[in-house]
């Protein structure tokens, strides 16, 4: 008896189907040939790597415990070490700029893009299975990158068709600058004031002696008005430089995006230094990306950056269309055929008779060294 599970594919997983498939190639494509119109060069990490070298780059030991544990890990027969499919690509990036390239001039420029596959979903998306695009520009984590990496992922967005693009600005160190001396706290309380900030929740804050923080639940919304309310908390100049900062990169995105601040959002920007950015768009569920300043495990050389995930964005933007197809008939000229591949054109070529060369989806027959329509 014919299994009728046989065929099915893993929670998480699926198959892009033509058009589909389609869609998204054009969109890495445009991603990726933004970025090497911007300088970057672009690297290819291997699939697999050994799992202790993915965790030295991906933070502290509390950091990269959670983060191995959401990748497929299996024995190398080879080695006898345990080996891991990557989750996320920027800490091979990583790894790559402080060992082939450690000599290279700094400013580094490199941007990615492969697939990246982790054990289990999160409760928002239940992709398994994502295509990763990113930029990081290893060396500098000032406002000049910040604002140059802003920049990168709005136009990368909106040549792989993204419309109405918003940035949400953020400052994950926030706390802790402020903890130190303006609005000070207890070692033990500064992670329930950032969970509690997290939540926004209010009374929360308090019990857990974050009063003082009160306002900066209310420093989040349209970057303009935000950055005034942030700006007139009393923190004893503590501010002042990451304020300043802020209306740069936005001066900076020049009006290409929609800029808000949610300046305690911790979500996603756990391993984020000074400055971090999400980004959406119009039509698109969830985020498309998160970037920001960090330092790069294991070297701890500052670096800017940010990732992109593509696939809600193609599946909301709809399948591509396939285009004009040109139908060479049997016994055509193999000569003539390439020409026409050369200026562009799709062909396919008969391969028997009785072929219907509209259902197959061509669009042109050849015909006597030109292109007809059908």
């Amino acid at each position: 008896m014919t299994d009728p599970t046989a065929d099915l594919l893993p929670q998480g997983l699926e198959d892009r189907l033509p058009a589909s498939a389609r869609a998204l190639t054009a969109a890495r494509r445009a991603v990726l040939d933004t970025m090497d119109g911007w300088g970057y060069d672009r690297v290819i990490p291997p699939l697999v790597e050994f799992e202790a070298s993915m965790a030295q780059r991906m933070g502290d030991g509390r950091a990269s415990g959670a983060a191995t544990r959401r990748m497929f890990r299996f024995t190398d027969p080879a080695s006898l070490r345990t080996l891991a499919l990557r989750s996320d690509m920027t800490a091979q990036v990583g790894r790559i700029a402080a060992t082939s390239l450690a000599h290279a001039p700094r400013p580094l420029r490199l941007c990615y893009a492969g697939e990246t596959a982790t054990i289990a979903s999160d409760q928002l998306d239940p992709a398994r299975q994502r295509l990763q695009l990113g930029a990081e520009l290893v060396g500098s984590d000032g406002v000049a990158a910040a604002a140059e990496m802003v920049g990168l992922a709005v136009e990368a967005l909106g040549a792989a068709g993204a419309r109405g693009v918003s940035v949400d600005f953020t400052l994950p160190d926030l706390v802790d600058t402020l903890a130190a001396e303006a609005f000070p706290l207890a070692p033990e309380r500064i992670d329930a004031v950032r969970r509690e900030l997290d939540s926004k929740d209010a009374g929360a804050l308090r019990d857990v002696g974050g009063k003082a923080y009160l306002p900066l639940l209310y420093a989040a919304g349209p970057f303009d008005e935000a950055v005034e309310r942030l700006a007139a908390i009393d923190a004893g100049g503590a501010l002042a430089s990451r304020i300043a900062g802020l209306r740069e990169i936005a001066a900076k995105a020049g009006g290409k995006a929609r800029l808000t601040l949610d300046p305690t959002e911790r979500h996603g920007f756990e391993y984020q230094s000074w400055f971090g950015f999400t980004l959406y768009a119009e039509g698109v569920r969830g985020t498309l990306g998160r970037g920001g300043t960090y330092r790069i495990g294991g070297s701890d050389e500052a670096a800017t950056g940010f990732t992109l995930y593509i696939d809600p964005l193609v599946d909301a933007l709809g399948a591509a269309p396939a285009g004009d197809l040109l139908y060479l008939p049997l016994g055509h000229d193999t000569e003539t055929g390439a020409r026409m591949r050369a200026v562009g054109w799709r062909t396919l070529a008969a391969l028997g008779d009785g072929e219907d060369p509209v259902l197959l989806g061509c669009t042109h027959r050849l015909d006597g060294g030109e292109a007809r329509p059908l």
